[in-house]
C-alpha cells in the first residue's frame, strides 16, 4: 500500500514532506533530544518517529502534530487553513453573491 501512495503522491508534496521531516530532525537536535526521548514522549515506537523524520506519507497527521507540539511549535494546524484568511475561499463566496437584489413581491390585498 505504501508504494501505491508513493505513486499517486504529487512530487512537490513528497518533497515538502521530506523537507518537513528534515526540519523536525534539526529542531529535535537543537533541543538536545534523542529519537528515543521523542518517541517516548509521543507514545510511539522509535521506528515510527524515524519515519516522521524521513517524511513518510503513511505516518498519520496526528503524529506529526504531536511532534510539533513536543518540540515547542504549539498547534500550527489550527490556523493552517483558517477560513478567515482563506483568500480563495473568500473569493468563491464573493462570486456566489447575487448580482442584483430584487424586492420580494408582496401578496396584494392582505
Amino acid at each position: 500500500m505504501k508504494k501505491e501512495i508513493a505513486n499517486v503522491l504529487p512530487i512537490p508534496v513528497a518533497r515538502a514532506l521530506k523537507k518537513f521531516g528534515q526540519d523536525l530532525r534539526i529542531a529535535r537536535l537543537k533541543r538536545g533530544l534523542t529519537i528515543a526521548m521523542m518517541s517516548e514522549r509521543m507514545g510511539i515506537h522509535r521506528s515510527t518517529y524515524g519515519k516522521i523524520e524521513q517524511g513518510d506519507p503513511m505516518v498519520g497527521l496526528g503524529v506529526y502534530a504531536s511532534a510539533l507540539f513536543i518540540l515547542g511549535f504549539g498547534t500550527p494546524f489550527t490556523e493552517l487553513i483558517d477560513q478567515r484568511v482563506d483568500d480563495t475561499g473568500l473569493l468563491i463566496n464573493l462570486e456566489k453573491l447575487p448580482k442584483r437584489i430584487r424586492p420580494k413581491k408582496t401578496a396584494q390585498g392582505i
